[in-house]
């Protein structure tokens, strides 16, 4: 079971790089009362805390895969419906951020919008993921073990890319406002666990 190991590894640790991306919803907190901007950011972190844990949970399941000796059968099976998970995860963040509308700061509407085109095109990319993995040929080891690499690297890609949008939109009190709320920390906690 050697070919595949390996690659597994390359691939986990890819994942764990991607899986931060929504998650850097840290920095420092400061009040400065403004009450729509909070409730704003509770709306959006509640919708994001049980997304990170499918994140993590997605990411857990295809770390463990890695660990054990699994088959090329079993190791399909985990990611593909690993980046299902993430797929959907993405999209839902998306909706919450969609659905809170425009924070209450300059070009708001501009930054939320941005962010959920970004979110939804994240989605996106773990689908082709999903699919690229439903194709892998699992009867030819040394097949296997290439396309996996291939997803890996589609995977490093991925985790590079993306947050810029989210990154604007987390910027000045906006992220202020979310580093209050208890559920974007526990979210960045855990996701900043994963990542290590």
């Amino acid at each position: 079971m050697e070919g595949t190991k390996p690659v597994n590894k390359k691939l986990a640790a890819a994942l764990s790089g991607g899986a931060v991306l929504v998650l850097a919803l840290s920095g420092c907190s400061s009040d400065n009362g403004n009450d729509k901007l909070d409730a704003w950011a509770k709306q959006v972190c509640d919708g994001v805390q049980p997304q990170a844990k499918k994140i993590e949970a997605a990411n857990a399941a295809i770390q463990k895969q890695t660990s054990d000796n699994s088959t090329p059968e079993a190791v399909q099976k985990t990611d593909a419906q690993a980046f299902q998970d993430m797929s959907d995860a993405y999209k839902a963040i998306g909706s919450a951020v969609q659905n809170a509308g425009a924070p209450n700061v300059d070009d708001g509407a501009k930054k939320q919008q941005d962010a959920v085109k970004e979110l939804n095109d994240i989605s996106a990319a773990y689908a082709s993921l999903k699919t690229q993995v439903d194709k892998l040929n699992t009867k030819d080891q040394a097949k296997f073990a290439d396309g996996l690499k291939d997803i890996a690297t589609s995977l490093d890609k991925l985790s590079q890319s993306g947050n810029d949008a989210l990154k604007t939109l987390e910027e000045g009190d906006v992220g202020k406002a979310m580093a209050k709320q208890p559920s974007c920390k526990s979210a960045s906690a855990s996701a900043s666990a994963t990542g290590s």
